[in-house]
């Protein structure tokens, strides 16, 4: 019986803890084989952390989850044809399309959200629309063999419900209990009608600082879907 194959597509400027925050779970995969993958299989240098050893994307045949993790690189990831050619033609063979954050755009982008629900990070939702995609404000979403999750740390939320589905709940539930999962923030401020006002408005400052090349790459991409 064949391995369940999981791969991560990385890409510079990647969000380190969309990507390591499910492979620490999805890595316990009973039967499977857990890649990590970059274009030409090159190191990618993530907030001060570089991952290496990595396979090259070209060269994987088939994988039965796909799995994108978002990140600041994303609007850059959109606009690098050969990266969503390979991401177009992987995920047209997967089993499961799934992403982290803000890889949901690049699965949009791809074309995989047309007449689908997902999830990204709050701050970003408002771009999914331009890929025929429904927002869905939980931290995980899942419809049909899309399963996305809300931003960063909802990584490990998504991971688990994704363990749930390959290797059965029990299994899951003890990989949580084993990775002592139980989350129990210090401050009430995780999500944007948690925040004080005031902490929201700094959030936000800094978000802006890329929105308008975000905005701009996911017309440009929800542009060519439609000449498609």
């Amino acid at each position: 019986m064949a391995k369940t194959r999981i791969v991560f597509a990385l890409y510079p400027g990647v969000t380190h803890l969309d990507f390591t925050g499910p492979h620490q779970v999805l890595v316990r995969t009973p039967e499977s084989e857990v890649v990590a993958a970059s274009l030409g299989g090159i190191d990618i240098e993530a907030e001060g952390l570089t991952f290496s050893n990595l396979a090259d994307l070209a060269a994987i045949d088939r994988c039965d989850v796909l799995c994108i993790p978002g990140g600041f690189g994303t609007t850059a990831a959109i606009h690098d044809e050969a990266f969503m050619a390979q991401i177009r033609r992987l995920g047209a063979g997967a089993t499961y399309l799934t992403s982290v954050c803000t890889g949901s755009l690049i699965l949009g982008a791809a074309g995989f959200l047309r007449g689908r629900r997902a999830a990204t990070h709050w701050a970003w939702r408002g771009e999914l629309p331009a890929f025929g995609a429904t927002v869905g404000e939980e931290r995980v979403v899942r419809d049909g063999n899309v399963i996305t999750g809300g931003g960063v740390t909802a990584g490990i939320d998504f991971a688990l419900v994704l363990l749930e589905e390959l290797a059965g709940r029990d299994y899951a539930e003890a990989i949580q209990l084993g990775l002592e999962y139980a989350p129990a923030p210090p401050f009430e401020s995780g999500r944007p009608e948690l925040a004080r006002p005031e902490v929201l408005q700094v959030v936000q400052s800094r978000m802006a600082a890329g929105g308008a090349a975000r905005a701009a790459a996911t017309a440009e991409a929800a542009a060519k879907l439609a000449r498609a």
